[in-house]
């Protein structure tokens, strides 16, 4: 019976057991970070599960939330009693002020949102008078005249002056070089 009991692995205790110990082991001022926690469950407790930074990820934070560590600047520590809540960044919340007993909280009757309806009894109103910019000619781009059809002496609208065929779209093909006689390849 010796035997088997020497032979028995060593059973590792919870976790949220082991990060306590490890942190009080560390000793660090500042608090000891996931890491260091890490190194020393693993040396302490040779023989740890397959998910074992996982499980170490979880309880790190459950025992943050549940207020038994503090994270602060990428470390964890145990919680003081007796020190002040650390502040996270930013602007601190404004102190709320209480408000006077004898105010009294009920909703006050208030207009609806948005523009009122139109009075349907209402007297219509005179048209507004356009004021006169003093150019005499209208604001704005002048409107595209219409194409005027034949009659005007030019070349039709789409014609090419030198060969009568419509012009194509985009850039036109280089022009090749006549090829004089002399200069025959072979």
């Amino acid at each position: 019976m010796a035997a088997e009991e020497t032979n028995k692995p060593k059973s590792i205790p919870p976790y949220p057991e082991m990060i306590l110990k490890a942190i009080e082991a560390l000793n660090d001022k500042n608090g000891s970070n996931k890491s260091s926690i890490a190194k020393h469950i693993e040396s302490t407790y040779g023989d740890l599960p397959t998910g074992h930074s996982a499980l170490l990820t979880h309880h790190l934070n459950r025992m943050k939330e549940s207020g038994e560590l503090v994270f602060w600047k990428n470390n964890y520590m145990k919680r003081d009693p007796s020190a002040p809540p650390r502040r996270g960044r930013g602007r601190p919340p404004k102190p709320k002020v209480a408000l006077p007993q004898a105010m009294d909280l009920t909703p006050k009757p208030t207009r609806p949102r948005g523009r009122p309806p139109k009075d349907p009894n209402a007297p219509p109103k005179p048209p507004k008078v356009k004021v006169s910019t003093g150019s005499g000619k209208p604001r704005g781009r002048p409107r595209k005249m219409a194409r005027p059809s034949g009659g005007l002496g030019g070349p039709p609208p789409m014609a090419s002056t030198t060969t009568g065929k419509p012009r194509g779209r985009g850039r036109p093909p280089k022009a090749k070089a006549p090829v004089s006689e002399g200069s025959v390849q072979q």
